[in-house]
């Protein structure tokens, strides 16, 4: 994995990953205390997992990242799911 920054003040680039911070604050952080950092860090492992294998995603065709991932492997033009979608 690279870390990247954005260049200053392009706040549309940062876009995705301040919704996935506000998601994260909404659903895991802002209803729950912590006492310690291995609880967070538990509770975060979590709602990852969660997140990506059981929720389903509007924008994702209703299906969760994983299982819309494993459809988009199943397409011979990997382009094709922006028709469907």
């Amino acid at each position: 994995m690279i870390h990247e920054r954005i260049p200053p003040r392009t706040p549309n680039m940062n876009a995705y990953i301040e919704s996935f911070h506000s998601i994260l604050e909404r659903h895991l952080f802002g209803i729950r205390d912590f006492m310690t950092f291995e609880e967070a860090y538990e509770a975060l492992d979590e709602y990852m997992d969660f997140y990506n294998n059981r929720k389903i995603h509007g924008s994702l065709r209703q299906m969760s990242p994983v299982q819309f991932s494993k459809w988009i492997k199943t397409l011979e033009d990997t382009s094709a799911f922006h028709r469907k979608v």
